[in-house]
Order: C-alpha cells, then structure tokens, then sequence
C-alpha cells in the first residue's frame, strides 16, 4: 500500500518523478492482476469461466508491457539494464557477470540475446534482425 502514495512532498519531485510514480504504480497493479486472474482461473472448475479468466490475464499483460516500454523510453538506465537482461538466453547471472566485468551492459546484452533491435526498443512489432 505504500507505493500508492507519493512519499516525498509533490511540488519538490517535479512532473518527471510523478509520471514515473504513476507508470510504476500501474505496472505493479496490472501484474497484480495477472496474478489475481490467474489464480482464479486455476482454482474454478468452470472451463468457460477459466478461458474469460485466462483472457483477461493476459490482458493485463497487454496492459502492463505497455507501461513498460513507456517507462524504459522514459528512463535511460532502466533502458540499458533491459537491452543486458530481455531476451537473452544465458543464465541471468551470467549476463551479469558479462555486463559488469565483461565493459559493459549493452554489448554483454547483444552477445547474450544475439539479436536485439537498432533502435533502442524491445522489438515489440519488429520482425527484422540485426548484421552485426
């Protein structure tokens, strides 16, 4: 309950923090909606009740990948720690290890993911692959 509420004083943050806030804060209730939805589908013995169940799960999905995204265009580290850790395949301690003595997140991120996307995005809505 706390992260609903903004902890410092509102006109010291500025807009940036308390977008910021906002997007965390709905990030973390569409995952707890995936959760809720998804227990919920487990436990009915209702297979129609389970496909709505299951759907609006993955809507929430939906919902918190976007917030997402918003946030890594809106948080230069948050980007660079998603370009190490997304869609790579290593273990994740790994990829750690890589990033932290290998020179750096974004090439340690590369050479685990082996292909990841130009232009900074997740490749959300992207088919094509990167020559290196």
């Amino acid at each position: 309950m706390s992260s609903e509420t903004l902890h410092e004083d509102p006109g010291k943050l500025g807009p940036k923090v308390i977008n910021n806030h906002r997007a965390i804060v709905s990030l973390m209730e569409e995952f707890e909606a995936v959760d809720w939805y998804d227990q919920r589908a487990k436990a009915t013995d209702d297979a129609q009740l389970r496909a709505i169940m299951e759907h609006n799960r993955d809507e929430e999905k939906e919902h918190a990948m976007m917030v997402l995204e918003w946030l890594r265009r809106n948080d230069p580290k948050l980007d660079e720690h998603m370009k190490t850790y997304l869609f790579t395949t290593q273990p994740i301690t790994e990829v750690e290890k890589e990033a932290t003595q290998g020179g750096g997140s974004e090439s340690a991120g590369e050479a685990a993911a082996g292909d990841t996307a130009s232009d900074g995005s997740l490749g959300i809505g992207s088919l094509r692959k990167v020559t290196k």
